[in-house]
């Protein structure tokens, strides 16, 4: 015996709830967006390090943040095993940034790092206000380390 075809209402309700089951489901998909509470922004450092046991440092860079470009002034201390003396260019992201003077503070890592005339360099840092800077790039020098910095970033 034939079944009789589904009413139209009864068809409709179907095919919207499969629509909306596979919007649902992109939307779940789709990568998170920051928002504008929170943005990131780019980083671009120069920094020259030295040390023997207690290291140092300064340099200088741009953070641009919402279509803007701010220098800062960075400075710091590393406590454990540093030996040698390096320049490094670096590149990379800030986020959890709600205004730019949550960007300005005092940083901390732990890390390490092997240098013999050039070498790669990376670190993240993060400091007091929720601000996450993630950074990579080349070094040239001689460097061994194996320590715990502090870093302070002021903009000018």
């Amino acid at each position: 015996m034939p079944q009789s075809p589904e009413p139209p209402a009864a068809l409709r309700l179907r095919d919207f709830r499969l629509v909306a089951l596979v919007l649902l489901a992109l939307g779940l998909a789709a990568p998170a967006t920051p928002s504008l509470a929170q943005a990131s922004g780019h980083v671009r450092v120069k920094i020259v390090k030295a040390g023997l046991l207690i290291g140092s440092g300064a340099g200088s860079g741009t953070l641009s943040y919402r279509g803007k470009t701010y220098p800062f002034k960075i400075s710091g201390l590393s406590f454990g095993i540093t030996a040698g003396i390096t320049v490094g260019r670096l590149d990379g992201w800030a986020s959890g940034i709600r205004e730019v003077a949550d960007f300005a503070g005092t940083y901390s890592s732990v890390g390490g790092g092997f240098a013999l005339v050039g070498g790669v360099n990376g670190v993240q840092l993060r400091n007091e206000k929720g601000v996450t800077i993630q950074l990579q790039g080349p070094k040239a020098g001689v460097e061994l380390a194996a320590n715990i910095s502090q870093i302070t970033i002021s903009l000018r």
